[in-house]
């Protein structure tokens, strides 16, 4: 058996799967040299549409410079916007195939930096409501998952250092209206209510320090009261995410009641590709989608990037701030993200099942006639959605095979593997 006759055997079931192509292809061999005489490639054209002079390929009907199938090298020395002929078996070889085929789009799209990440609460808007005093929790009137306003009292705690500081603050009102009485029917020194004074003011300051406010302390000293509570109230509005304050419980100065967090905005934590730090500045749109919360996006900004790489993972720590109105995201959560680097307007576009990949190079099937195909080469920008950039080798107003393709890819292929005409 000879080596030509091995070839045939071994292609057999991938030209069965494309007969729908003309079945002949060259043998790889260099440029200009055609032993296939039954193809008859040296002949001048005498197709009436054909160029005066042109030299066209008998099988395949087209100019033998352009055969993509006849001349295995050339797709090595296409570059984007060259292109080889494709011709199909016949005008209805595509149909049959189920060739798809639509013009390309115009549009936005943006370039961008894809990447995991994981939420957090937003850091600048997390606090630890803690007991101002130790003493006894009476009251707990905000619970997890509560919303809760600014100075809103979440809490009311007794303290035996609150009773002793609000008695100091009764005694020394007291003292000091009796020094000023004194004073003025001139039984007492105005050394006497000068000390009066002084001891009051001391008194009252102990109160404000524990937390309590004017209004608080007056009425404190004109109405006494032994059960007098201390408020613990919220620092900001927002949500009641972690609570440990349980009524009765005996707790230390300084413990911790709530965590309260402020979810309009959270922090997305990313991990960035060393290779893409270039690409990347503070200030970009970050688009976040979480598997969680199928068809919605999150938006927001890149507002740090790490000044070190992981030696292991070689990912850059970022910081995103991302809005969260509806409370939808919450802090573990896992989401993809995508920081955008660039925008292009008016891009034009296509879907990336157009866009067929071969021996290292970009390629849409163009159609030029319902049996005639440009292989031709493309140079491609973003990718979004499904949807591909096409930066350079195709016009708004060609149409392009978008679907089913294969037919079409084999055809240029075959020729690359060594199925060139098996000459008997």
């Amino acid at each position: 058996m000879n080596t030509t006759t091995i070839c045939r055997l071994t292609l057999l079931p991938l030209l069965a799967a494309v007969g729908l192509l003309t079945a002949c292809s060259r043998q790889s061999e260099p440029a200009g040299q055609d032993d296939h005489a039954g193809h008859q490639h040296d002949e001048v054209a005498t197709e009436t549409n054909a160029p005066p002079g042109v030299k066209m390929c008998k099988e395949h009907n087209v100019p033998l410079e352009e055969c993509g199938i006849c001349r295995p090298l050339l797709a090595g020395t296409l570059k984007p916007g060259e292109s080889a002929k494709v011709r199909l078996a016949s005008s209805e070889s595509a149909d049959i195939a189920g060739v798809q085929t639509a013009a390309p789009t115009v549009g936005t799209i943006a370039d961008a930096v894809e990447c995991y990440a994981e939420l957090t609460f937003n850091q600048n808007k997390l606090a630890q409501i803690a007991a101002p005093v130790g003493g006894i929790i009476q009251e707990v009137s905000a619970d997890l998952g509560g919303k809760v306003e600014e100075k809103q009292p979440v809490a009311k705690i007794w303290s035996a250092s609150i009773a002793e500081a609000v008695a100091k603050a009764v005694l020394s009102h007291q003292t000091l209206d009796r020094e000023r009485k004194l004073r003025a029917d001139r039984v007492s020194s105005e050394k006497d209510l000068q000390q009066a004074e002084a001891d009051h003011r001391t008194a009252c300051q102990q109160l404000r320090t524990l937390g309590f406010t004017e209004e608080q302390i007056d009425a404190l000293v004109a109405k006494p009261n032994d059960q007098v509570l201390m408020e613990v109230r919220a620092p900001f509005a927002g949500e009641i995410v972690e609570r440990t304050a349980v009524r009765g419980a005996l707790v230390e100065a300084g413990k911790s009641l709530f965590t309260l967090a402020d979810r309009s905005v959270m922090w997305a934590m990313l991990n960035i590709p060393e290779s893409a730090l270039a690409r990347v500045r503070v200030g970009q749109t970050v688009e976040l989608r979480v598997e969680s919360l199928p068809g919605q996006t999150f938006t927001g900004k890149l507002t740090w990037i790490g000044a070190e790489v992981d030696e292991k993972s070689r990912m850059a720590r970022a910081r995103a701030e991302v809005a969260n109105p509806d409370g939808l995201l919450k802090a573990r959560m896992f989401a993809q993200a995508r920081i955008l680097t660039r925008k292009a307007e008016g891009a034009l576009l296509l879907p990336s099942s157009a866009i067929q990949r071969m021996e290292g190079k970009s390629y849409v099937f163009v159609k030029l006639a319902d049996d005639l195909f440009d292989a031709r080469v493309v140079r491609l920008g973003a990718r979004f959605d499904g949807q591909v950039e096409i930066l350079e080798g195709l016009k708004p107003q060609e149409v392009v095979v978008v679907n089913h393709g294969f037919p079409l890819k084999s055809a240029f292929l075959i020729s690359r593997l060594g199925a060139g005409c098996a000459d008997d």
